[in-house]
């Protein structure tokens, strides 16, 4: 489950966490605008000290208009892993993202889960992140990866 495009950095960090077991990633992506409160984006800016950040949290496209960039981000992600000789697929995320996950976990029959975002300081702070949610709801391991820069 990712939030936005996949960095280089990050497609060689996934891919080569299982050595050289071989790996399908079925990849689901929330627009960012769907899945958080600007104001906690914008906290979370000012709790990495990035308040550049935090005042163009109005410009983030939210709903209809960050489906296009939530597309353009996936496609961008499932190019990377082919690129690195992994298979993947995957899909925009409509619905309640750990619904979408948990349904996701159990038609694949998925050995694990991976949450790759940005810190979201506030969630986390209150287990109300992605990963912790997910851990209670999936079935699987779930591993929580931070970003390894912005895309």
């Amino acid at each position: 489950m990712i939030e936005k495009a996949l960095t280089s950095a990050d497609v060689e960090f996934v891919t080569t966490l299982h050595g050289d077991e071989s790996v399908a990633f079925h990849v689901l992506l929330q627009p960012r605008g769907d899945q958080a409160d600007r104001l906690l984006r914008a906290i979370d800016d000012v709790a990495l000290g990035e308040l550049d950040e935090a005042v163009r949290e109005r410009e983030t496209p939210e709903g209809e208009a960050a489906k296009d960039v939530g597309q353009r981000a996936l496609e961008v992600s499932l190019q990377a892993l082919r690129a690195s000789g992994s298979a993947a697929e995957g899909r925009l995320i409509e619905d309640h993202p750990l619904d979408a996950l948990k349904r996701l976990v159990e038609e694949i029959g998925a050995d694990e889960v991976i949450v790759l975002t940005d810190p979201h300081y506030v969630e986390e702070f209150f287990h109300r992140d992605w990963a912790s949610r997910a851990r209670h709801k999936v079935g699987v391991p779930v591993l929580k990866l931070f970003s390894h820069s912005k895309a």
